[in-house]
Formats: structure tokens, sequence, C-alpha cells
């Protein structure tokens, strides 16, 4: 039997999201462009995914079940190495697609081949699957996409970059573009969307702004702990450790985010008794506040039991 080729590959990775996935896959069921598969790659969820994907009898629909956790950017990978599709859209199991999405996307990619993304802009979701617009408003001038308009964009790596104006979830790509820098960057948990914009326009892809809200994203009020804050500032520094731009504004900016980074991840593994490294990191991003880095100097005198409420205190204070 000849094997189906689809025109569009879409990814939903997922953990333990048994509640919210059955929206995520729901917005793919409902595209009113059909030429899809879906592949949904769970993590190693200990959950009832297993029972809700068994429920769905598509054909176009893949599910990758790993036995263990093996991390979310080596998930997302397995996603894409499945993927069958000449075009690939990656989203995560609490966002949604609008019906008009891939219809809309792929319409600008089939006739143009100069072209390797379509980026749009998005709605911000709330946990009761409702539509916040002056959310929505406020994320889309957060991000530079209100300053964006339709067609080529100009200069990518400055909007990439600096402004992180593009969405992975609300991107449909060109899968020989991703093919081209090896999709995102296996073992990275966090900031690797931001890596492989940047990569990309470095690689000197093309992309074209859509300004329609196409995708909704959800957004959890939560704060994020101090065991999920290191992993996300270690990564963080990777990635902007990885660049060297020739532009000097992108560099400049580089090196002030890379200088915030330190200081913040320092200031962290000292809170929970790495205090060597943290206080290196610190030294090293005094620059962006020096009275703060003198500060947390003098706390990581402290007796490790005094040192969580101290910090506390000295987090209210922006660099």
């Amino acid at each position: 039997m000849i094997q189906r080729v689809p025109k569009v590959s879409v990814c939903i990775p997922t953990f333990n999201r048994v509640n919210l996935l059955p929206y995520a896959i729901d917005s793919v069921i409902k595209q009113t462009y059909q030429d899809w598969e879906l592949i949904v790659c769970d993590d190693g969820s200990t959950d009832d995914t297993p029972e809700l994907m068994s429920q769905y009898q598509d054909s176009r629909i893949n599910y990758i079940r790993h036995p263990k956790n093996i991390g979310k950017s080596n998930n997302m990978r397995s996603g894409f190495d499945a993927a069958l599709g000449e075009y690939f859209i990656k989203f995560d199991d609490d966002d949604r697609l609008t019906p008009e999405f891939l219809a809309k996307t792929t319409a600008i990619l089939e006739p143009d081949h100069s072209i390797d993304f379509v980026g749009t802009d998005h709605w911000v979701i709330n946990i009761n699957n409702i539509r916040d617009e002056p959310a929505t408003k406020l994320n889309s001038q957060r991000w530079g996409r209100t300053k964006l308009i339709k067609g080529i964009v100009e200069n990518l790596v400055e909007v990439v970059f600096i402004q992180q104006s593009f969405q992975i979830g609300a991107t449909l790509f060109r899968m020989q573009a991703l093919k081209d820098v090896e999709f995102m960057r296996p073992n990275i948990q966090n900031c690797e969307d931001n890596d492989l914009f940047v990569r990309l326009a470095i690689a000197g892809k093309k992309a074209y702004y859509l300004p329609e809200l196409l995708m909704e994203y959800r957004f959890h009020a939560q704060q994020q702990g101090i065991s999920r804050a290191i992993p996300y500032l270690q990564d963080k520094l990777r990635y902007l450790e990885s660049y060297n731009f020739e532009s000097e504004m992108l560099e400049t900016v580089r090196r002030s985010r890379l200088t915030e980074t330190k200081l913040l991840l320092g200031l962290r593994l000292i809170e929970i008794g790495q205090t060597s490294t943290g206080r290196e990191l610190v030294w090293s991003g005094k620059a962006c506040s020096p009275s703060k880095a003198w500060v947390a100097l003098v706390l990581s005198l402290l007796p490790q039991g005094w040192r969580s409420q101290a910090f506390s205190v000295l987090r209210q204070f922006k660099p």
C-alpha cells in the first residue's frame, strides 16, 4: 500500500495534559484545510493520555508515546522526525489553532517558494478557553507585532532576536527550511523556540508576517518557582552564549541580556547553596545592577537557613 503523504504535518508535544489536550486536537480536526497529518508525541505522561488517544480513530492522527520522559526538545524532535508533510507546525498541548489557520498560511507558502515560514498574530485565552481581548492587545504590543506590517519581514534577525515577535505555535514552516538548520537543538528545555528562529534568520531564511489572530495561546497565571527558574536561566545563558552577531546593535543587546541572565542565575544559585558558582556569575553580571550584585555577595555569607528569606526580599527590587 502506498503511504499517504500529507501536505501539512501538525505536531502537538504533550505531557500530563489530558484535560487540555482534546481542545488542541479538536482545533486541528476542525481546520477548513484538511490535507494534514497530526502527530501527538507524548513525553511519558503518567495520566490518562494513552486512554484519551485511543479514542481517536482518524487515520491522519499518529500517536507517539515515549515510555519514559525524554525531555521537552527531544520529544518535539521525535514528532519532527516522524513528519511527512511539506509544511510543519508545532504548537503546545494547551493551545489551539483557529479554523482558518492552515488555509490562510498554506495559501501564502504555496505560490511563493522563496518564503520559508509564515507567522501570524494570536489570541490570549484563559484557563476557561475565553479570549481575553485586552491581554491579546497588550501581548501583541509587548512583542512588537503591532509594528510589523503584512508581508516579507525585513531585518529578520532583529525581529526574532530583539523583539521576539514570532510565536512558534502561530507559525507554519516549510519543512526543508527546518531541515536546513536541523530543527531544534536536542537536550534544551527552554528558549528552544527563540533559538530556532534566530538560527533560521542567520541562515538567511525568509519570513512572512500575517497580522491576523489565527491561534489561541493559553496564559497560565502562575509564578515560576526556583526549581523551574534555574534550568530556564541556565538554558537562556547557553542560548545567549551561542551567538556572536556581526551587527554592533545586536551584539549590544545580546551582551546586555547575557549580563542580566548571569546576575539572575547567580542570585538563584547562591540562594540554594551553590555559593561558589553563584558568586562567579553574580560578579560577571554585576554591570546589570552593581548594588544588587554587592548585596547578593554579602548575603552569600549568611548561613544557608537564612538565605531564602533574605533573597525573597532582594527579588522585589528590579535590576
